[in-house]
This record gives C-alpha cells, structure tokens and sequence, in this order.
C-alpha cells in the first residue's frame, strides 16, 4: 500500500479539515494508500489549532512526531534564517528516519523547506494557481489575475524545491473566470478601477472583500481538496510516479507535462 507522510503547522482549522478529508479518502478506498507519519512543526500544548490537529490524528492511530519551530533556536532564526532554516530541517529528518513514506505532502505546512529535505524524497505542495499562473500567497496570486485581466486560474500540486513555488507541477486543474456571471463582477472591477484608478486603491478600500475577489478564492478553494485527493490517488494506484523531479507514467515513460486532473474535479464538485 502506497503510503505518504504528512507534514502541517497546524496554524488553523483548514489544517484539520485538510487532513479529514484525505483520511476520510484512504479509509473508504478512494486513495489506495495512507499515511506513514504526521509531522508538526509545533509542538503540543503550543496552540489550540495544532493541538486540534494532533489529537486528531492521535485517534485516527498515525504516528504523530512533533518539532516545534518556534522553539528551535530562536536567536539563530533571528540572525541567519537560512543556517537556521538547515538545522531545524535536519533535525526534523532525523525525527522521522524511523518511517518509510514514498512521497511527502505539506498540507498548511508554513516553513520553506531545506536543499537537504527537498533532496531526500519528492515533496509536493499546493499552490493556489495554474501552471505557469502567479506564484505568492492566494491572496497575492488573485490580485496578480485582477492586474492581468486574466480568463482562467486553477489550483496545482507542485514539487517542492529550495525556491518557494517555483517547482515543477505534478497535476492540476484549471477553470474559466470570464463569461457568465462572471463578466457582471468584472464589469464592477473595471467600473471600480475606472473611479480609483488602480488596483492597488481598490484592494486599499475593499480588500478581500472585494466581490470579484471573493468569488475567485471561493472557487479555487472549492477545488483544492479534490485535487489533493486525486493528485494522492492517481500516485497511490501508480497511473505516474516521481523520480529524480521527474514525472513518468505506469510504463516508466517520462511524461512530457503535469497531469491534468481538470475532468475529474469538476465532475466531482459537480455532484
């Protein structure tokens, strides 16, 4: 059985929704795998949220192993963030040695990862966008579609390198963010735009309040747990595997682009 290990800060409830959701999908089959290990960068009693999330997988019977990154040499963090940024991951490696997972997932993970993890295992990542689409935050990569006008976003899993959100993407999906209703809350972006003058005044006065805005999280948002749970059960039943930052097919053939998972998400939310 194809298992993985999972790491998370647990910062938040999205962290516990996140990991429900896959376990729920290993333990109805859906996902032909499971969970090697969970590992937390905070340690217990540290916050309410992370907390929640330990307990959680406590129950479920995985393996919990906890470093906290707050508490890990502090003044170091402070002075050279990068020798820090080694020392806390080494460490973190060692911790898990004992466990065998063939692939990580950072689920709500809020470290940058260090060139010797990045090295042991393919690690793979979400990020709020399309291949090729902006990188940052999800709230820096909405504004970056307003800036741009753009017709289309989506949501990636993507390898995990030393250069944050910049690794080669594993699957995708994408969808259309014109046409339809969407061009009503366009036309109030650019009517908006027209009396402001710039994005950087709209997003002054409305934030993320902003209904464009919102209507674009809420749908990519929508998308991201089924495209993890996909993205884990195409890896788990071997349609492609990741070797050397590398995808290949069940053949061994080297594929030529990340694997779009378009159908099957929007099938899935469609039900």
């Amino acid at each position: 059985m194809y298992k993985f290990g999972w790491w998370s800060t647990g910062r938040d409830r999205d962290a516990l929704n996140l990991f429900n959701a896959v376990y729920d999908a290993c333990k109805q089959g859906v996902i032909p795998g499971g969970f090697s290990y969970c590992f937390i960068s905070r340690a217990r009693g540290e916050s309410p949220e992370s907390d929640m999330l330990i307990k959680r997988v406590d129950e479920c019977g995985i393996p919990v192993v906890t470093l906290s990154a707050r508490d890990f040499e502090p003044e170091l963090r402070s002075t050279d963030r990068e020798e820090w940024r080694n020392r806390y991951h080494h460490q973190v490696l060692k911790s898990i040695s004992g466990f065998e997972a063939e692939a990580v997932v950072l689920a709500g993970y809020m470290w940058v990862v260090s060139p010797e993890v990045c090295s042991a295992f393919p690690i793979i990542n979400l990020h709020p966008a399309e291949p090729d689409g902006p990188a940052g935050t999800w709230q820096e990569v909405i504004w970056q579609l307003l800036e741009q006008r753009a017709g289309h976003t989506g949501v990636m899993m993507h390898l995990v390198t030393p250069e944050l959100d910049k690794g080669p993407p594993v699957s995708f999906c994408t969808f259309p963010i014109r046409g339809g209703t969407w061009d009503v809350l366009w036309d109030e972006f650019e009517e908006e735009l027209s009396e402001l003058g710039s994005v950087d005044a709209i997003r002054e006065k409305y934030g993320e309040k902003l209904p464009l805005f919102a209507v674009i999280r809420q749908e990519g948002v929508k998308r991201e747990l089924p495209l993890i749970v996909q993205t884990l059960r195409a890896l788990a039943s071997g349609k492609f595997f990741i070797k050397d930052g590398h995808l290949f097919d069940s053949s061994g053939d080297e594929l030529s682009g990340p694997w779009d998972l378009t159908a099957e998400i929007e099938e899935q939310i469609s039900e």
